[in-house]
């Protein structure tokens, strides 16, 4: 295959399937999201069997846990997809809504509508759920799709693939709105990030050193999906049983996430009287616990010593670092020097420090008294994301479909002209 021809016409496709999407009405929109849910779950057999294919394949390759975690289709997971689907076609359609319509002293109404942004390319490893979020979204918000899954979960995303041009045909869409590659060549990749006459935006959601390469070599903006570095601090003035609950939570609900907390900081004055009852729970899920020279002195041999390397990791993994800190100064110091600006949780019963964590931690999520588990365009009621971004412009934060469109001026007149 000629990747650079390949590559081209996939572009090409795209750009002008995006102009028909930018016109299509809401109606024809959420019949598309409909009948794909629809042959999603008419395709159980076929995705699991594709998705088997994958298990194998990546077992045989040696991937991690965590890995093997995303990459894994099963039942309740396919039912995650088909009701992601259901809620993005329920959603209110963004595209068109005029806001901030006011008068001038000419006479003319000058007000803002929110438009696609075009064509989006999502670069993704492991997770085959993510072709289904990232089309159901970029569909809703009037945009046209280029996805390119990781090689490890291609039978599964071929597969996704088809139940997604299925529903395209079946609401008289074009069914170039999302193309997956078709090829795991990595020369792919390159050539889709420098593409800008075709692609408006590129999305990557995987590992740091992926979101990195992209970033560095990109012709076409980026909007960053980085490594979630989440911390949990429990304060002098928390609740025992919120903070055991929420930080057990947080840690062990899944592993795989970027949501999955990986330091707990936690109030010198609490301590020697939570530490010991945290550390039964998290040794019951199998989590080891690498801690600062305080945490072994409380905890002695159910932890091991921290490094400096710790702090700044993303484990993925049944690992968890732990920091003894003299009051929510020193937690929010900790954080806004390791945190990747990804989601902060507090606990405590105190509003003023509550709020002042709020204000001062300088994340995409941060919550209070509540599992970073929650930083999820789901949750949050978007209905599913394209990825959460650790930005600061355009979108930051679980990015669902305004994040995926942009603004226009737009001006009503009568035959205004201006003096």
């Amino acid at each position: 295959m000629d990747i650079s021809s390949y590559m081209q016409s996939l572009g090409k496709q795209a750009r002008a399937a995006s102009r028909a999407m930018a016109v299509a009405d809401t109606g024809k929109k959420n019949q598309a999201l409909l009948a794909m849910a629809k042959s999603i779950d008419a395709s159980r057999d076929v995705l699991l069997a594709a998705n088997a294919k994958d298990m194998l394949a990546g077992k045989e390759k040696g991937l991690d846990a965590a890995l093997l975690d995303r990459l894994e289709l099963t039942p309740a997971r396919i039912d995650g997809m088909i009701e992601g689907l259901e809620q993005v076609a329920a959603l209110a359609d963004p595209i068109g809504a005029i806001t901030d319509l006011n008068y001038r002293p000419s006479g003319i109404q000058v007000g803002k509508m929110r438009v696609p942004l075009g064509v989006i390319g999502i670069i993704y490893e492991s997770r085959p759920n993510v072709t289904v979020e990232a089309a159901s979204l970029c569909l809703k918000s009037g945009n046209a799709a280029v996805l390119r899954g990781g090689s490890e979960a291609v039978h599964s995303n071929q597969a996704i693939a088809a139940c997604v041009r299925d529903g395209l045909k079946a609401a008289g869409l074009p069914e170039d709105a999302v193309q997956v590659l078709e090829t795991t060549d990595r020369e792919a990749v390159g050539q889709m990030i420098t593409l800008p006459e075709y692609i408006d935006v590129i999305i990557p959601r995987g590992g740091k050193g992926l979101i990195e390469r992209i970033s560095k070599d990109a012709r076409v903006p980026v909007i960053k999906h980085l490594d979630g570095i989440c911390h949990v601090y429990i304060d002098d003035d928390a609740d025992s049983k919120k903070a055991i609950a929420v930080t057990v939570n947080a840690k062990t609900q899944r592993y795989g996430t970027c949501n999955t907390m990986e330091t707990l900081l936690i109030a010198a004055s609490r301590a020697q009287e939570l530490l010991p009852k945290l550390a039964v729970e998290f040794q019951e899920h199998g989590v080891e616990i690498r801690g600062c020279d305080t945490t072994l002195e409380i905890l002695g041999a159910a932890a091991i010593p921290a490094t400096e390397e710790d702090w700044a990791t993303e484990y993925l993994a049944p690992i968890l670092s732990i920091k003894v800190v003299d009051g929510i100064d020193k937690a929010i110091e900790h954080i806004n020097t390791y945190s990747s600006q990804h989601t902060e949780s507090i606990i405590t019963e105190n509003y003023s420090k509550s709020r002042l964590f709020l204000r001062a931690c300088d994340s995409s999520s941060v919550m209070v008294n509540a599992s970073t588990r929650f930083a999820d365009g789901f949750e949050y009621g978007l209905g599913a994301e394209i990825g959460i971004s650790t930005d600061k412009i355009h979108a930051r934060g679980p990015v669902g479909l305004e994040g995926l469109t942009s603004q226009k001026y737009v001006v009503l007149g009568d035959g205004h002209i201006r003096q």
